[in-house]
């Protein structure tokens, strides 16, 4: 695809040659449209932004799968530092590209601490009064804390929220589960995924059969009746996929479904992880289960019985989580290969 730009009497051209669609983005997020012959005519929205578990890196990574296998056009959101443009997961005041939320279909959030201004919030609240389905990764239990503005409107959403109705903050009222603390060893154990028998049927845990990332179970405390756990969480005494289990620790739920209700008295569907790093991604179930997720979030029944595709698509190298190691000096243009 070849695209014109004029700029004063300078005219830019550049052409994508990418098997996978047509990725396109602003200065501020990606965009990536699928091919024609697998267009749902669904959009997802996927909005980055923590510190430490790289979601700059694996949303874009997942945004292609779901474009490029399933049809989707997806959108990434970034954390953009606004005096320079980049990429800065510690900025944690700016998302642009919020608006798009107007057009989507699907939320998928994995976002942590953030304190948005209000022109950028009153674009989440007004998805979330439509009813329209959520997807939680990690750190999304604790997407926002509002510490420094306790004059927005949205101090609410805050994890440590004690506001009627919202105690919790969007944790706890739209995905299940506010932060709590770490379950596992933070940095030496890491999370083996067990999918639970009652329900083994479920369109999200189809062909999903081995879950394990080096991050560590969360501990959860606070689900509704309502929720269905759909994989519990088992501590594993060491990084590596081999670790055996730490039987001295209780599981916890590492993924679960339930419905929300916004403002407005509309429900929709809910499903959260806590699991979810860039790393964690390199699990080929773990993805299937957020893909998987997607389609029932959408009430898009599959049919085909064949494992759902999540092959890579493109260049993914992730990096260890930790705080400050994100990487440097990067728009969002270069999270799109």
């Amino acid at each position: 695809m070849v695209q014109v730009k004029k700029v004063g009497v300078a005219v830019i051209t550049w052409m994508w040659m990418l098997s996978w669609g047509c990725a396109q983005q602003s200065d501020m997020w990606l965009e990536f449209h699928p091919k024609d012959e697998n267009n749902t005519g669904k959009q997802i929205v996927l909005i980055s932004g923590d510190e430490e578990y790289r979601s700059e890196e694996y949303l874009p990574m997942l945004a292609k799968i779901l474009t490029t296998h399933h049809g989707f056009k997806t959108r990434v959101l970034f954390a953009v530092d606004p005096q320079t443009g980049l990429v800065d997961p510690t900025y944690t005041q700016n998302i642009p590209g919020m608006e798009h939320l107007e057009t989507a279909d699907l939320l998928i959030i994995a976002i942590r601490f953030r304190e948005l201004p209000d022109e950028q919030m009153k674009y989440l609240e007004a998805y979330l009064d439509t009813g329209k389905p959520v997807i939680g990764l990690r750190t999304a239990t604790h997407a926002f804390n509002y510490d420094k503005n306790s004059n927005s409107a949205y101090t609410k959403y805050s994890y440590s929220s004690d506001e009627k109705d919202w105690q919790g903050g969007f944790g706890q009222r739209i995905l299940g589960e506010t932060w709590i603390s770490h379950h596992g060893v933070h940095g030496s154990e890491g999370t083996r995924g067990l999918i639970n028998g009652f329900f083994k049927s479920h369109p999200i845990v189809e062909n999903v059969e081995d879950i394990w990332g080096p991050t560590d179970v969360y501990t959860v405390e606070n689900l509704s009746e309502e929720a269905k756990v759909l994989v519990w969480g088992q501590s594993t005494q060491g990084m590596t996929a081999e670790s055996p289990v730490n039987l001295e620790k209780s599981i916890m739920p590492v993924a679960w479904i339930q419905s929300y209700e916004g403002e407005s008295g509309k429900k929709g569907r809910v499903f959260t992880t806590t699991m979810g790093s860039a790393i964690d991604f390199l699990s080929e179930d773990l993805r299937r289960l957020v893909v998987n997720a997607c389609y029932w979030s959408l009430e898009i029944e599959r049919t085909s019985s064949e494992k759902t595709n999540v092959e890579i698509v493109g260049n993914y190298q992730p990096t260890m989580f930790g705080f400050g190691d994100f990487k440097k000096n990067k728009r969002p243009k270069d999270f799109e290969n």
